[in-house]
């Protein structure tokens, strides 16, 4: 691996941080690196599920390769079968022998036919394959109370049971584990255009039937399934917060939520037209502005959970964020391919760095989407795969999963383009299980190098290391023929006592462990 040091311009002052090693704060759930595959585009076939006939290497179906780069990243969880999909999505459609599945239209999503060959059974399997957890959307919209209770029943109960049977009789035994599932998704809009009233007094009946009968899952124990509530798109659904969590407040042993959804993507206004290739420093500074307004969006929410829920029971669920950029020209719009760059880059490791200071109440996220679709960690194109931009934050970041938050103090600077003006860097730390204080900093300015100057307090460092993320330009990409125009170099950095010395070049993400 390369070593990349670079020099900071002589007329730049470093940038001080004060890393507060003694003052912890709350645990960076590892779930906030959360993944969302919904069936949309090349997002599960191609991407995910290539047939167990398929030349491409793959296991009962699943593409070897992509399981393989996603193992490396550790997948906490993976949110399936969508978005605006999940509340049409009928699950016995998609169960039982190949020959047998029922063939329908995706109407959400380009029209395209839609085989079922990927269902639940094929799920389960993928996210065992790459060691995540399940997230499952419920169909509130389209569906039935009792069609997601016996949803549930067909994936935990026992095999002694009618729907156990039939699990068993599919090739899965044993009840899966099944830790999330979402009543419902954007409930406001694609999930049923419903009030807020209405979808809280609905939701409230699915989470009362809906339940899961795996004996290592107690509804008493570690291991009990969380039910994630509809939450907000933006200020003109925030009375979804409001009345769900006003009725969280009130309820009884019939029924709870463990968790609020909220959903934001960085798009530079409806529809999205921004280019996802060749564009300007211009571009670049209006979505990593619009980006930050993340930090403001989870404030507000929060302080309206903190009315009915001071003491943060309740997550906060960013289940849906990320770069939403105009379609590939000359690709199927509704297929939602878009590249990934450096700039993507540099806006999920501020949404990351969002998360992080908001750990005490956001514990769970999951990035739209994670292959082939929107701000994707992986693009296939028939055997071929390449790893984005954007994957590489989540690799570098992987030390930061459960790790305890701590705070950094720093003087972000100005980087100013056109009449936008933005903090020059970011930056958070955090002090993982082994006992590793590890660093991430982020030079947003497309220009120029940043030299940190941080003082450790509570601990002394010996050396500096780890890896930083650039690209010869905002606008770079991996593509089938350049995959790795940007990936990690190695970094290190000065240590004078407490005092560490770190130089970045120009639009990078660098994370660093301070031994």
């Amino acid at each position: 691996m390369l070593a990349f040091h670079a020099p900071a311009l002589a007329d730049d002052a470093a940038i001080a941080m004060k890393v507060e090693a003694d003052h912890p704060g709350a645990t960076i759930d590892r779930n906030i690196f959360g993944q969302f595959a919904e069936h949309l585009g090349h997002g599960i076939y191609g991407g995910v599920w290539v047939g167990k006939d398929s030349p491409i290497p793959n296991v009962r179906g699943i593409r070897t390769d992509v399981v393989s780069a996603l193992k490396a990243i550790h997948v906490p969880n993976v949110r399936w079968p969508g978005g605006c999909f999940a509340d049409e999505y009928h699950w016995r459609d998609g169960i039982g022998p190949q020959s047998g599945r029922v063939e329908t239209t995706n109407t959400n999503w380009g029209g395209a036919p839609e085989p079922n060959s990927f269902g639940t059974d094929e799920y389960m399997d993928f996210i065992h394959q790459i060691g995540a957890d399940a997230y499952v959307s419920l169909n509130v919209g389209s569906g039935t109370v009792k069609e997601a209770a016996d949803w549930l029943a067909y994936m935990t109960a026992p095999a002694t049971t009618t729907a156990g049977k039939e699990r068993a009789a599919n090739g899965h035994p044993q009840p899966y584990t099944v830790k999330y599932v979402g009543l419902g998704n954007e409930s406001w809009s694609c999930g049923g255009a419903m009030t807020a009233t209405y979808y809280t007094d609905r939701m409230k009946r699915f989470a009362r039937f809906v339940n899961n009968y795996n004996p290592a899952q107690a509804p008493d124990g570690k291991n009990a399934m969380q039910r994630i509530a509809v939450g907000p798109g933006g200020p003109e659904t925030a009375d979804y917060t409001d009345q769900v969590m006003k009725s969280w407040s009130k309820h009884d042993w019939a029924w709870s939520i463990e968790g609020l959804s909220l959903h934001s993507y960085t798009t530079g206004g409806w529809p999205p037209s921004y280019a996802s290739t060749g564009f300007d420093q211009n571009a670049y500074a209006r979505l990593v502005k619009e980006t930050l307004g993340m930090d403001k969006l989870i404030s507000d929410n929060s302080a309206v959970m903190d009315k009915y829920d001071p003491k943060k029971q309740v997550p906060l669920v960013v289940d849906e964020w990320g770069v939403w950029l105009a379609p590939t020209p000359g690709t199927n719009p509704g297929f939602l391919i878009q590249q990934n760059s450096m700039r993507d880059a540099i806006i999920a490791a501020l949404n990351i760095n969002i998360f992080a200071r908001h750990a005490d109440r956001v514990r769970m996220t999951n990035i739209a989407q994670m292959v082939n679709v929107l701000q994707s960690m992986i693009l296939t194109d028939g055997p071929k795969m390449v790893l984005t931009p954007t994957y590489y934050i989540f690799k570098m970041y992987v030390p930061f999963q459960d790790a305890t938050f701590v705070p950094v103090q720093f003087d972000a600077g100005s980087y100013r383009q056109g009449d936008i003006d933005l903090p020059r860097v970011d930056g958070i730390a955090a002090r993982d299980k082994a006992g590793h204080l590890w660093l991430a900093v982020t030079n947003v300015d497309p220009n120029r190098t940043a030299s940190i100057a941080a003082t450790i307090e509570g601990a002394s460092a010996r050396s500096v290391k780890g890896q930083v993320l650039t690209a010869p330009n905002v606008n770079s990409v991996n593509s089938f023929d350049a995959p790795n125009t940007v990936v990690p170099r190695a970094i290190t950095g000065k240590v004078d006592g407490s005092r560490v010395t770190l130089d970045l070049p120009a639009k990078s993400v660098a994370v660093v462990r301070l031994d």
